[in-house]
């Protein structure tokens, strides 16, 4: 699969005008509407005028192959952030309003606790064995000064799950940053919960969590690992078109360097010299052949 034209099917091309003279007319070609200017992501060349246009060295960093499907997976857990923030902030909610407004609450769930035993009943499950149940009464118990803290603190929660989300995807290194320290802070707490109960739900968690520290460290090169942001920025430009063209325009020159180099001495200008003057002898009478001396003679005589 090609990642460059996916991501310019979904985004658009991405076009840059520098100012450097070899370098642009590099990346424009002339075309039947006018002229043609190549793509900073995909490489190919996209009729109409560039959208942005400057230095060499201030055009965008777009991220090419690789880095877009790495996009993508970050987007994959940006939306599995989102959902972990839409279940939390509920549950803050829930909790807020089981504060402000307990005593009609209870009275609701005491209306409906008859009819929400028969539902158990008709499933075939034991309603003095629900954990559901239990959880709703030792709320009940609880002070409102505890579920103030505790609706807070859900609040925040969510709020954080939130800020990853969306960093995560609009590919932000502080988004990164955030998700892998806040991801991480969590796992004990969950390797812990494990050893009281081992549930599909728990071990997906935890594999998800794993999975999304390691690969942010390691791709995204958090923490300084594997050269940092300094190599991941390197990673970026060394991929650019246009780092690709400068290279290209550079290397017959840095070949003729080392050469150079290699020799010594620089190399003679190569430009052909004009037409060699050939010498006048070349051009002179060839001598005729010496008479013989009777000849001579006869004339002498004569």
């Amino acid at each position: 699969m090609d990642w460059n034209l996916f991501g310019c099917a979904r985004r658009g091309h991405v076009t840059y005008a520098p100012d450097e003279p070899q370098l642009r007319d590099r990346l424009m070609a002339p075309a039947a509407g006018g002229t043609a200017w190549r793509c900073l992501r995909c490489g190919v060349f996209v009729a109409g005028g560039p959208r942005g246009g400057g230095p060499a060295a201030a055009a965008p960093l777009i991220r090419r192959g690789k880095e877009l499907r790495s996009e993508l997976i970050l987007r994959v857990f940006a939306v599995e952030r989102f959902l972990r923030f839409l279940i939390v902030g509920g549950a803050a909610y829930g909790a807020w309003r089981f504060t402000s407004d307990r005593a009609g609450i209870q009275r609701a769930y005491d209306h409906a606790l008859p009819a929400i035993r028969a539902l158990y009943t008709d499933l075939g499950f034991n309603v003095s064995h629900s954990k559901l149940l239990g959880l709703v009464h030792h709320a009940f118990a609880l002070s409102p000064r505890l579920l103030t803290l505790l609706a807070a603190g859900l609040a925040l929660y969510a709020l954080i799950e939130l800020a990853e989300a969306v960093g995560l995807w609009l590919g932000q290194r502080w988004g990164e940053y955030l998700a892998a320290a806040a991801t991480s802070i969590f796992l004990p707490y969950e390797i812990y919960d494990l050893t009281g109960k081992i549930t599909w739900l728990r071990i997906a968690a935890l594999v998800i969590n794993l999975l999304l520290v390691i690969y942010l460290v390691w791709t995204r090169r958090l923490f300084g690992v594997r050269g940092g942001k300094a190599a991941c920025e390197a990673r970026l430009r060394s991929a650019s078109v246009i780092e690709e063209e400068q290279a290209a325009l550079t290397a017959p020159r840095k070949a003729m360097a080392r050469l150079e180099e290699r020799a010594g001495a620089p190399f003679p200008d190569p430009t052909p010299a004009g037409p060699a003057t050939e010498p006048a002898e070349a051009h002179s009478t060839p001598a005729t052949t010496s008479q013989t001396p009777e000849e001579d003679r006869e004339k002498l005589h004569a």
